[in-house]
């Protein structure tokens, strides 16, 4: 890669590694370990064709999701999930709404399989047609559909207490969408 070209991927990893970040911890249900991971090597595999890409947000973002596919199709799974920290026991709850709705969606995420959670990500948080989903995920428009209709039945189902956390005409598509999964620091 000549100077030019990685002073660009440069400028592009500074203005838009969090954009990206925040929908690789959706993707991976939350563990930001995962994401990390993912989105590095995505920007990895991204700079080796950095030249020829127009798109590199679309781009990158469709190695994100390829990669988490990969991730989830693979027929040995882990049982085991590490964590950074070991989880606090008896703090008390935050009393912010906001804080405690991004808690509750993040474990009701990561409580879905990774073909659910990949489906909602990319319909209500990337706002994709469905049509494009399917296109992603190499699958028909009407296994998107039937995907996304269970999906958003087992989040209501894992968090019933969504609906008590905000407005009752708010459904968990519109919660999605405003949904940050982290607060990235610069």
């Amino acid at each position: 890669m000549d100077a030019e070209a990685q002073e660009r991927f440069r400028e592009f990893v500074a203005n838009r590694s969090s954009a990206l970040l925040k929908t690789a911890v959706l993707l991976t249900g939350g563990d930001r370990h995962a994401a990390e991971d993912l989105l590095q090597n995505a920007l990895i595999k991204a700079a080796g064709r950095w030249r020829r890409i127009d798109e590199p947000e679309a781009y990158v973002r469709q190695i994100l999701y390829r990669q988490q596919i990969s991730r989830w199709r693979l027929k040995w799974r882990r049982r085991e999930l590490s964590v950074a920290e070991p989880p606090e026991s008896g703090t008390a709850p935050d009393a912010s709404s906001a804080t405690e709705l991004r808690l509750v969606l993040r474990a009701a995420l990561s409580r879905l399989t990774a073909r659910q959670r990949t489906v909602l990500v990319l319909r209500y948080f990337e706002d994709l047609p469905e049509a494009d989903v399917a296109r992603l995920l190499g699958c028909s428009v009407g296994t998107v559909r039937s995907t996304t209709h269970r999906s958003l039945a087992r989040l209501r189902a894992l968090a019933p207490e969504l609906a008590a956390l905000g407005p009752a005409d708010t459904e968990p598509q519109q919660r999605l969408r405003d949904y940050s999964p982290v607060e990235v620091r610069p």
